[in-house]
């Protein structure tokens, strides 16, 4: 294959970012930023313009997830991998499981492992492409696992495992907040970042808590447990009761969240949103099953992502060659997950992206594949 291709424009994506994190954001949310200039921007975290917008993305996100009542949003610097850190001073109280299938899953099983205050987690494992399940176990008192495997586009149920008890409910949304349903009362925690489904930048996590999280945050606190501040949920639950955080926040990041949601709530809300991406993703799948080069990477359809579809390529066709054809015409990011070390394509399939985009690559992959 030439690796200098021209893909006629008509097969061309309108938008070509595809990315699995951060995402396509839209270009009413980046009017959103400038609209906020100087309003809101650079101006103190502190005082009323900073704040009434931290409530208005708590509030929003609590109507989005139709939080049960006695449920919050709490929210806090940096982002995910933080959240790890602070879910081992200040949820876990002696011992946790976890189900790890994919990267993201085994690094905050292997953060609990480096807990020097914490007994050696529980971890039940799956192979790339496949799922693992949390099951009940004496001794655990956090159950944790993500709902999408960003690194292998796998999704999984979020349900309470049966015979858990009172033991707490952790589940990282990272990938899938936004862009896949969910009852939030089989959680007791549900945290992600928002630059996934939510088309924002990272530097900050939100989570959604039960009030039974609230009450293990506050007595882990209460109990004379080390916690730095910065991972201090306690800290967090406070500030986010005054729609502040503890230090500045990005207030650029949730001028884009905020215009995100209300576009979310406008267009028919969490279920509308997961069923646009999962008209994106079937796209994929549908045309993968059926294609000469690609088929999808995860075998059970169940278990796909709606999010993130990762599909694996024959030998033949080498995916840095084309996602470097792909890059030269615009079509960006669709490269795999570089741990899997597989040749493979992993398109990211938010709500922000249009399933009429999708369509359009698949067309411009087959027409490049044609003049392979």
């Amino acid at each position: 294959m030439p690796d200098e291709l021209t893909i006629p424009a008509e097969l061309l994506p309108r938008d070509g970012r595809f990315g699995s994190g951060p995402s396509k954001v839209r270009a009413e949310q980046v009017e959103a930023v400038v609209a906020a200039n100087p309003g809101v921007l650079g101006t103190s975290h502190r005082q009323a313009p900073v704040k009434n917008l931290v409530a208005d993305v708590r509030r929003m996100l609590a109507e989005l997830y139709s939080l049960p009542e006695g449920y919050e949003v709490l929210l806090g610097n940096g982002g995910s991998t933080l959240f790890w850190d602070a879910a081992v001073f200040s949820l876990i109280e002696t011992r946790s499981q976890h189900c790890v299938f994919g990267e993201f899953g085994g690094k905050f099983a292997q953060a609990a492992a480096d807990a020097p205050h914490l007994a050696d987690p529980s971890v039940l494992e799956a192979p790339g492409g496949s799922l693992a399940l949390p099951k009940a176990e004496e001794g655990i008192d956090v159950y944790a696992w993500p709902h999408n495997e960003t690194s292998t586009g796998v999704a999984a149920p979020v349900t309470r495992p049966a015979g858990s008890g009172d033991a707490l409910v952790v589940v990282d949304g990272t990938s899938a907040a936004g862009g896949i349903e969910l009852d939030a009362s089989q959680t007791d925690v549900y945290y992600f970042a928002p630059q996934k489904s939510f088309a924002a930048d990272g530097g900050i996590w939100f989570a959604l808590v039960s009030p039974a999280a609230v009450e293990r945050i506050e007595r882990i606190a209460a109990s004379g447990r080390y916690v730095p501040q910065t991972l201090d949920l306690a800290v967090a639950l406070e500030n986010s009761r005054a729609d502040q955080t503890l230090n500045t926040p990005a207030v650029a990041t949730l001028l884009l969240m905020r215009a995100q949601l209300e576009w979310m709530l406008a267009g028919g809300g969490l279920a509308a949103m997961a069923a646009r991406s999962r008209t994106s993703t079937g796209l994929l799948y549908e045309w993968a099953e059926a294609s000469d080069f690609a088929t999808p990477f995860v075998a059970v359809p169940e278990q796909r992502s709606p999010v993130v579809a990762t599909l694996d390529l024959v030998d033949e066709v080498d995916s840095a060659r084309l996602q470097k054809v792909l890059r030269a015409n615009g079509i960006v990011d669709v490269f795999p997950y570089r741990k899997l070390g597989r040749n493979q394509l992993r398109v990211g399939c938010f709500p922000a992206v249009d399933p009429d985009d999708v369509r359009k690559l698949i067309a411009s992959l087959e027409w490049v594949v044609d003049h392979w």
